[in-house]
Order: structure tokens, then C-alpha cells, then sequence
């Protein structure tokens, strides 16, 4: 192969290693703080800004061009290949300036890639001519950059998880560096130091690729305060397991999800106080939920024929029921001949279907992002009105009224804004403190005077209570969730905000 061509696959590699760096950094500081428009708003920003600063410099190499390019590659591979270690390492032990590392880290590392592209191009300058220059630096460019943005969410973050992903990059990185030493190894001053430079970044990067899951379970057991049993990266989300004695404890992307101590109070007052109500009912629909909990508790209804449940990613229900101590959780439920489950965005399932259901059990994640936030929209609540018999009712999880009152009182108003009757509930977790529900349908709710037995938190005479909503938890004026504004996002972001300083 011919120099021009090498240099020119060199482009294509260090554009995907420069986006894999950004992507990298901006999903797991999304993981670990949320709010990711945010997070890949200002990475991306502050990385193309610091890419900016890069290329201007680059007008200063004046000398050894192609041993500065080896050095940058070497120094952004070595660099950005432990960014992602270096970024969780941080947020475990040094949490308050885990912002300022972050920008920082993408910044140089932003900078770095800013002067690659440029070299490159005088490096091939006295071999191409410039408009042929331009055009095929610029066009491998942009193939790297597709290159990785398509691999980096259908399979480097799900198979090889944040850690290992930056350290193939940065091993991609020092490939380019060495094969470039070795094409101008008759040029360069000291080509010795620069192999045994390039030699040692291989052999670090190396490795810690090796030892990636012992680098993040490390970290990950810092984070958390009970043992992992298991963790799994996915498309979706990071899904952790922990387990102290009896407790068992699920995380998504940090975020505690249940307690096996107390995740029945939550899911007794989920279900029951609608389902009980219709005792006609024969199809349930579950929405989110794929740990198999609420399918669970509606099970305990011998009428309910059918149950299907649709889940976002296919990890959940594969885990809960193929995992021995997780089936036992929840009552092997989703191994029940009564259910089916759909793998599928709840959005686009419920847009498409034409099944009508008696009743309805949305059990999403709070709306910490506007992936989740397009959940909680007139939009999809309207879609929700129309998959529900005409004498059904449906459910949904509805965050706290007590730390996110507005925020609780936003979707309650957002329901009522398609034409559904509401009647908001709340009832106590210990693991989350006061947490709401709201029951939607189109005739009034008349508490049930009845519930299946052996039920732990909930009887008939408790029911009433749940109804009733304190002064510090009553209602607030709100606006409709919309998905073209979703202000329920930057609602729900501020109130939690408070509650945490």
C-alpha cells in the first residue's frame, strides 16, 4: 500500500478514535449524573471548541512533523484510552470536582484530535494535490466518524462496556502512531526513543484492556455500598445487581430501582388499588416493569387471562428470568404461560397496536432524561386513552409528591389534559421515601372493598388513606407535559436537585 493511502486510512482511524473519546465521555457522564442532552450537549460543544484550539495550534509545529504527529497520537491514545477509567475513578472518589475533570479531560483530549487532521494533511501535502488533498482527508474523515457512531451503540458500549471501548480506541490510537513511525523511520531524528515510547503506551493500554472488568468492578464496588452479584452493560442503560443478606438491590445507570426489603409496598400499591377495582378485567398491559414484579402482583388475580408486558431493553426480562435468585424475586412470574413480552420502545408499540386492555400498569423510570420524558407527554398518554376499554382503568408511577411536588402534580395535570378522570395516590417506601401514583380512566374510581390475599402493605381498610394528600403534598398549578417542550425533565431535574445538596 502505497504511503498516501496509509496516511489516509491513518485519517479514518484517528476520526473514529476522536469520536469514540466524545462518545465515551458523554454517555458515562450522562450514566452517572443523567440529564443526558445535557452532558452530550456541553461535551460535544466543549470538544469541538477544544478541537478549534488544536487545529489553530497546529500552524506553530513548524519542524518534525511527522515525530510531533507520532507524539500526539501516542499522548491522546494513552490518554483518552483511560478516560473512561479515569472519569469513573473519579466520580467515586473525588465526586465534587468530577465536572471539572470531565471538561477538562475532553477538552485535552479535544485539543489533541484538533491537530491531528491538520498534520496529517501536511504530512501528505508534498504527495497529493491540494484539492485532492482536501477532499479525500475530509470524506475519510467523515466515513471514521460514521464509522464509530453506528458501531459505538449496537455493539462497543453493550459488549465491551465504556472502559474497554476507550482502551481499544486508545490501542488504535498507538497502532497509527507506530505505523507512521515505521513509514518515516528514515526521517525521523531519533526513531529509538519513539519505538520504546510507542512500545510502553501498547503495553499500558494492553494492559488495562486486559483487566478492564477488574478496573471497573473495582471502581463499581467503591460506588456501591452492598456487594455486586451482577452487572451488565447494555444499549439501553447500565443494570447493576447488589446484594447485603437478604436485600437485593437493582440499579439503572445508578439509580437505585428497588429494594427486595420493601420493593412489595411498592408494588402492592401499583397494582392493587386498580385491579381490584375491576374484577370483570381479563387483559393487562404492563409498560416498562421488566424485572416482573407488577406481573407478579397481577397474577394474584385468577381472572387476568392474558398479561403482556413491554420492555425497552431485552436485558431486563432476560435477567429476571433466567437468574435463579431474581426468578425467585418475582415469583418466576415472567415465565408464566399467561404472559407475553414484547422487547420494543413502549411508544412506538402502543402507536401501532390496536389491542384494547382492561387495564394498564405504566411503571416506567422517573423522567430524568427526554428519552424517558417523551413517556410522560400528552402525546403518549393520548395513545394510552386509546389502547384502554371503555370501562378500563390504568396506573402509572408518578415520582414522589412529596420531593418532586410539582413535578408529581405535572403529570397528574398532563393526564387530565386528554380527557382522563385522575385520582392521585401515594403511599410509603421506606428505600424511596413518599412515592405517588395516579389512577386514570373514564368513570369516577370507587375504592375496592376487597384484595387478593397475602398481601403484606396493603388491606381494604388501608386504601382510603392513600387517597388523602397532606398540605405539604397537595396539589400545585402545573403545566402540560408536551413533547415538543417537555418541561416535566427540567422540572423533575431541579426539584431532585434540592432534595440531594
Amino acid at each position: 500500500m502505497a504511503m498516501p493511502h496509509i496516511l489516509l486510512f491513518s485519517v479514518f482511524v484517528v476520526a473514529a478514535c476522536g469520536l469514540a473519546y466524545e462518545l465515551v465521555a458523554a454517555a458515562l457522564s450522562s450514566y452517572l449524573i443523567g440529564d443526558s442532552v445535557t452532558q452530550f450537549s456541553t461535551v460535544i460543544g466543549v470538544y469541538l471548541f477544544a478541537m478549534g484550539v488544536g487545529s489553530w495550534l497546529s500552524r506553530h509545529v513548524h519542524r518534525d512533523l511527522a515525530g510531533t504527529f507520532i507524539r500526539v497520537e501516542l499522548a491522546v491514545g494513552l490518554i483518552g484510552g483511560f478516560s473512561a477509567a479515569m472519569l469513573f475513578w473519579a466520580f467515586v472518589w473525588i465526586s465534587g470536582p468530577f465536572l471539572l475533570l470531565l471538561y477538562l479531560l475532553v477538552f485535552l483530549i479535544g485539543t489533541m484530535v484538533g491537530l491531528e487532521i491538520p498534520l496529517v494533511m501536511r504530512l501528505l501535502e508534498p504527495k497529493l494535490q491540494f484539492k485532492e488533498l482536501v477532499s479525500q482527508v475530509l470524506s475519510v474523515d467523515y466515513l471514521g466518524a460514521l464509522a464509530v457512531s453506528l458501531l459505538f451503540p449496537l455493539w462497543l458500549a453493550p459488549k465491551l462496556g465504556m472502559v474497554r471501548t476507550a482502551l481499544l480506541f486508545g490501542l488504535l490510537n498507538a497502532g497509527v502512531a507506530l505505523w507512521t513511525l515505521w513509514l518515516f523511520r528514515q526521517e525521523l531524528p531519533r526513531p529509538r526513543l519513539l519505538w520504546a515510547q510507542g512500545s510502553l503506551v501498547v503495553a499500558l493500554l494492553t494492559a488495562g484492556f486486559i483487566g478492564a472488568d477488574k478496573l471497573s468492578s473495582l471502581a463499581e464496588t467503591a460506588l456501591y455500598e452492598d456487594s455486586i452479584v451482577l452487572s451488565e452493560s447494555t444499549p439501553y442503560q447500565r443494570i447493576v445487581m447488589t446484594r447485603w443478606k437478604d436485600d437485593w438491590r437493582l440499579f439503572l445507570n445508578n439509580n437505585l430501582q428497588f429494594s427486595s426489603r420493601d420493593e412489595y409496598r411498592y408494588h402492592e400499591a401499583l397494582v392493587h388499588p386498580g385491579l381490584a377495582s375491576l374484577p370483570w378485567a381479563r387483559r393487562v398491559l404492563v409498560l416498562g416493569g421488566g424485572d416482573g414484579m407488577a406481573v407478579r402482583e397481577i397474577l394474584k388475580y385468577p381472572h387476568i387471562e392474558q398479561i403482556t408486558l413491554v420492555e425497552l431493553d431485552p436485558a431486563m426480562p432476560r435477567l429476571f428470568r433466567e437468574h435463579p435468585a431474581l426468578r425467585k424475586l418475582n415469583g418466576d412470574a415472567l415465565n408464566s404461560p399467561r404472559v407475553r413480552i414484547h422487547t420494543t420502545d413502549a411508544f412506538g408499540w402502543l402507536a401501532q397496536s390496536r389491542e384494547s386492555f382492561d387495564f394498564v400498569v405504566v411503571d416506567f423510570p422517573d423522567p430524568s432524561n427526554y428519552a424517558v420524558g417523551k413517556l410522560y407527554t400528552n402525546t403518549f398518554y393520548r395513545l394510552l386513552e386509546r389502547n384502554l376499554n371503555a370501562r378500563g382503568r390504568a396506573v402509572i408511577q408518578t415520582t414522589s409528591p412529596l420531593f418532586a411536588r410539582l413535578s408529581f402534580w405535572t403529570v397528574v395535570n398532563t393526564v387530565e389534559s386528554v380527557g382522563l378522570l385522575s385520582q392521585p395516590y401515594h403511599a410509603q417506601v421506606p428505600s424511596f421515601g413518599e412515592w405517588g401514583y395516579v389512577l386514570v380512566g373514564r368513570e369516577a374510581y370507587t375504592p375496592p372493598s376487597q384484595l387478593p390475599a397475602g398481601l403484606r402493605y396493603l388491606s381494604p381498610a388501608s386504601l382510603p388513606g392513600l387517597f388523602h394528600f397532606p398540605p405539604d403534598m397537595a396539589r400545585l398549578p402545573s403545566e402540560v407535559n408536551r413533547l415538543n417542550n417537555q418541561i416535566l425533565v427540567r422540572t423533575f431535574e431541579q426539584e431532585w436537585k434540592q432534595v440531594l445538596r
